[in-house]
């Protein structure tokens, strides 16, 4: 699954949307969802923890995922393995997070980065893995979260 989207800004602003924590944490998640935690570790072999959090009138429930960094290539490349986690970092099983049987545990995102205009980025993020059942709803909360973060710009 994957999504593109062209921002108003040179790449090295769009590429400080995942650097910066308080950046991160204003497009983290889906539209109605707030992320309260981004501790960035951006290196090879680093590590990020993100929180999402539901509304209180759907529960509140808040969800944390782990970024591990497999390979990070200035202004063009961040590859990672994003896994379910607790609120430690502590990679868990989807399943015991109230997700269905065939949601996947690692899974590979690489977010690329180009130039194509003066002051002009498009940045693509693809996630390789099967989605099973949540396919759908993952391909929206991408969605949303480019929406979110394309907002910052505006």
């Amino acid at each position: 699954m994957e999504a593109t989207r062209i921002f108003d800004a040179p790449v090295e602003t769009v590429w400080e949307v995942w650097k910066d924590p308080e950046l991160v944490k204003r497009w983290w998640g889906t539209k109605f969802f707030t992320s309260n935690l981004a501790k960035i570790d951006f290196k090879e072999g680093g590590k990020t923890l993100v929180s999402t959090k539901e509304p209180k009138e759907t529960g509140g429930h808040e969800y944390f995922t782990v970024w591990e960094y497999v390979k990070i290539i200035h202004l063009k490349k961040i590859e990672f393995i994003q896994n379910p986690a607790d609120e430690a970092g502590n990679k868990t099983d989807p399943v015991k997070l109230g997700m269905p049987s065939d949601f996947p545990s690692n899974v590979k995102t690489v977010v690329t980065f180009q130039e194509v205009g003066k002051n002009k980025t498009e940045m693509t993020i693809a996630k390789y893995a099967e989605f099973g059942s949540m396919s759908n709803f993952a391909q929206i909360a991408l969605d949303q979260s480019m929406e979110k973060m394309e907002a910052m710009f505006y």
